[in-house]
């Protein structure tokens, strides 16, 4: 019987679920360990695919991530390999500050996109802190201490100095061709999340102005008189969803309903308490795990939008309910079900982490890296190391484990 059909509804037999989920899981740390290089875990299994597009590479937030579950693992080569990873890339840091969005492990040569891939660096950051803090890595982030300071500069100067919120171009973090700009919510979860991890000023102010502007529809109206003017044009013209907006520029905003970034809202801090149930209710409600954990967004941009962009069709990659405008992407499902178990949503996260193990299974435990978002058809890259990553971490936030991104305090 093939690996996806072997768990096809939630009414399979008592075991069923809980045998596809602990194939899943060894598989996850197969995977990662065949992914391995000297240099630190590639972002996808070697193939002449891979190759071409630079998969056999170690990214910034691939390895971050990555580093994230490999470090839960106890496996000693693992945890090796998040390390190397880190230090690669610390290696490769730009002078101002910047960490790559990858390096090239043949040429030994980093990339930083084309404006400021703006996500390796906090990825970088929250990984080094999270190995140090939970006892896999002590003192990695004194080895780091130079590197961690430039690269928190680099993020500072791009911080609004009233608002306290990073300021990005489009198509700069991890969704790179979509039109997300200005303040970003994404981008700033991770940001509060850096801040509050490494002491850095202004964190409350971070919080207040992200609610204010990116949730404007239950703000209490603290914060900078320019930034009442942003939240009060998204409040009078952007869908209200129950979630936070997934950016908000000049007389722009995004109500397509960004997942990601809603699910690193409960993860990171800006969302607690009521409001973090609140967001995962809606996501629930919008039905983002239907098909598999989890679609990336509630509805597409479509072409006729104000908001889509003639780049959002290069390569045809991300039209409606592809890539990163629709499409279903395992990895952000184990942190869908992180998230879920923290906002007490157990039952939820329980039946996600089950239908996650199904998607990874699909062509033959191909561990893909995006799916179709009403189809389920497989896209991207296979073997993505940040899928067994994140199954990891959802299997120990299912068994009741702390994570290890915390809530930000």
């Amino acid at each position: 019987m093939p690996p996806h059909d072997r768990n096809p509804d939630p009414a399979a037999p008592p075991g069923t679920h809980a045998a596809l989920v602990a194939e899943c899981r060894e598989r996850s740390i197969a995977l990662l360990r065949e992914n391995l290089s000297a240099e630190g875990i590639l972002a996808a299994s070697a193939g002449d695919k891979a190759r071409s597009r630079n998969y056999l590479s170690v990214f910034g937030r691939d390895a971050a991530v990555c580093a994230l579950g490999m470090a839960r693992t106890g496996d000693p080569v693992l945890l090796a390999g998040a390390e190397a990873g880190l230090a690669t890339l610390a290696a490769h840091q730009a002078p101002n500050g910047q960490i790559p969005k990858f390096v090239h492990c043949e040429r030994k040569e980093p990339d930083f996109w084309y404006v400021g891939c703006i996500d390796a660096t906090l990825w970088w950051l929250v990984a080094v802190d999270a190995l140090d803090r939970d006892g896999a890595s002590p003192g990695l982030k004194a080895r780091f201490a130079g590197r961690i300071e430039l690269a928190t500069r680099w993020l500072l100067a791009q911080e609004h100095q009233h608002f306290f919120l990073l300021q990005q171009n489009e198509a700069s973090d991890w969704a790179d061709i979509m039109p997300r700009t200005g303040f970003v919510l994404y981008t700033n979860a991770l940001w509060h999340l850096v801040k509050r991890r490494y002491g850095l000023p202004q964190a409350e102010a971070t919080r207040l102005h992200a609610n204010l502007l990116l949730d404007p529809f239950r703000g209490d109206g603290k914060g900078h008189p320019r930034a009442r003017l942003l939240a009060d044009h998204a409040r009078a013209n952007a869908r209200d969803r129950g979630l936070f907006l997934s950016y908000v520029n000049f007389a722009a905003f995004g109500d397509e309903g960004d997942v990601f970034g809603n699910i690193l809202a409960v993860l990171c801090g800006l969302a607690e308490g009521d409001a973090a149930r609140r967001v995962m209710r809606a996501l629930l409600g919008a039905g983002v795990d239907d098909t598999y954990p989890v679609r990336v967004t509630c509805e597409p941009i479509e072409p006729e939008s104000p908001r889509w962009r003639p780049y959002m069709a290069r390569h045809g990659q991300n039209l409606a309910w592809q890539y990163h405008n629709g499409g279903i992407w395992p990895f952000v499902g184990g942190l869908w079900v992180v998230a879920l178990c923290q906002a007490g949503e157990t039952l939820a996260a329980g039946r996600s982490l089950s239908r996650l193990a199904q998607a990874n299974a699909l062509g033959d435990w191909a561990f893909c890296e995006w799916l179709n978002g009403q189809t389920g058809e497989l896209g991207g890259m296979r073997g993505q190391s940040w899928n067994a990553a994140t199954f990891l971490l959802a299997c120990d936030a299912a068994a009741g484990a702390p994570p290890l991104l915390g809530d930000g305090r």
